[in-house]
């Protein structure tokens, strides 16, 4: 009896590996390709519980979404000997899981394959064109040409590639460098260029300011030596008049305005005659209506 249990309980024990060994899933998002002692017997596609021979078959299990490969940056050679430093990322998928694992067997191996194939792609199409050209709209026909080059070489192998992509293109810290100098003593020069234009732009206002300058003084001087005349003619004029109207009182202002100009300009101390002609006027007074004074 107690024999009996025990030969059950292998049986049952056996039975359940057996069936364990035999049984696998495919989830949403995978393929799987089964392989019987080395040699590939079938693909499974669709997602679910699946059977296959216990113990001689064994399951490869392969991701069927979009996968990423993100490539180190490099430093590339342009056309025009110029270097920069690319990244460029790949998209992409398992779609033959038979031929995949013929030809490249494991997805590590994908990947390096393809990292390899991106960049010598991308180190030729690279060589054919200038720093301008990478930097227009042109630049995504050469990521196309590298991506038709690829796709089509990794195609055959059961690897659809989707998609590659510029990350980022720039140039070398000790290029960066040489440029961000050149730049600057660029902008230098041209500075040093506006302001010796500036200086000789005024000079230039200046010369024409002063050159203004002069003939507007010497116009307004001579309306002034012009007014300066007619007000001194008629002011003579009127003196004339003034004379012929009343020639002793004219007289008699004339030395007035002679004393004031005598004595402002003598010293505090003014030695006369008392005969003396230039004191008639103080002595006798203004002249009558006759031009006679009050001398004896």
């Amino acid at each position: 009896m107690r024999k009996g249990l025990i030969v059950l309980l292998v049986v049952a024990v056996a039975a359940l590996v057996v069936a364990l060994s035999s049984l696998y899933t495919v989830s949403e998002g995978e393929n799987a390709l089964v392989v019987r002692l080395g040699a590939p017997v079938g693909v499974v596609e669709t997602p679910g519980l699946k059977v296959k021979a216990p113990f001689i078959d064994s399951v490869i299990v392969n991701d069927a979404r979009l996968l990423l490969l993100e490539t180190p940056s490099e430093q590339v050679i342009l056309g025009d000997q110029k270097r920069i430093v690319a990244q460029v990322y790949t998209r992409f998928r398992i779609v033959d899981p038979l031929r995949f694992y013929q030809s490249l067997h494991s997805v590590a191996e994908a990947r390096a394959q393809l990292a390899q194939s991106v960049s010598t792609a991308m180190r030729r199409e690279f060589g054919q064109i200038n720093l301008p050209t990478l930097l227009s709209p042109r630049r995504q026909e050469v990521i196309q040409a590298v991506h038709a080059e690829v796709g089509g070489k990794f195609r055959p192998l059961g690897v659809e590639v989707t998609e590659v992509r510029l990350h980022r293109a720039d140039l070398p810290l000790e290029t960066s460098q040489a440029i961000y100098d050149r730049m600057k003593s660029e902008r230098q020069r041209e500075a040093k260029e506006l302001r010796a234009q500036g200086f000789e732009w005024a000079q230039l206002i200046q010369s024409r300011a002063d050159r203004d300058r002069t003939v507007i003084l010497s116009q307004a001087q001579r309306a002034a030596q012009i007014a300066r005349g007619e007000g001194e003619a008629e002011a003579s004029r009127l003196l004339a008049d003034a004379q012929k109207s009343d020639p002793a009182f004219f007289t008699f202002y004339r030395s007035l305005q002679s004393y004031r100009q005598a004595l402002a300009e003598s010293a505090p101390v003014l030695l006369l005659t008392p005969d003396a002609e230039f004191l008639k006027a103080l002595k006798f007074g203004p002249p009558d209506a006759r031009g006679r004074t009050d001398a004896k």
